[in-house]
């Protein structure tokens, strides 16, 4: 699973129009399901991505976590995140999850994640979606397992 997380001041994901998530601070993360994934590479994962120490404490170092300052986690489903793009002009797919097993991790991993923090929330899976966030740093992290 790869999570391209964001440190934000807010961010916010819509649909049509209509506007289905959104947090305050905390963390925008992108989600790449790939076929080696399991519910525990999902759950080592999220666990990694609450702890991560990306929030600066009172010397402003990087030392607090989205849970130490209970701060909103902004998951999204992102296909292309599990791409391959060593070779050539063109991404590969070949690494990423079927899409019924990435939308059952997805779904997996905001159910989980919700059992960890207060404000969790979500785009939909395999939606067009229009994203917007206040970077925060800017501070973005790429977490693989």
């Amino acid at each position: 699973m790869k999570l391209l997380l964001q440190r934000v001041a807010s961010a916010a994901v819509d649909i049509d129009g209509e506007r289905v998530g959104e947090i305050g601070a905390g963390l925008m993360c992108l989600v790449g399901v790939e076929a080696h994934d399991t519910l525990s590479t999902m759950r080592a994962a999220i666990d990694k991505l609450l702890a991560y120490r990306v929030f600066s404490d009172e010397q402003g170092k990087m030392n607090l976590s989205v849970q130490d300052i209970n701060g909103g986690v902004l998951l999204v489903s992102q296909f292309t995140l599990a791409a391959n793009t060593r070779k050539g002009l063109r991404p590969s797919f070949s690494s990423a999850a079927p899409p019924d097993m990435a939308r059952e991790l997805y779904h997996a991993a905001l159910d989980y994640t919700a059992t960890k923090i207060a404000h969790v929330a979500a785009g939909r899976f395999a939606a067009d979606m229009q994203v917007s966030l206040v970077n925060d740093g800017p501070v973005t992290f790429l977490l693989e397992n």
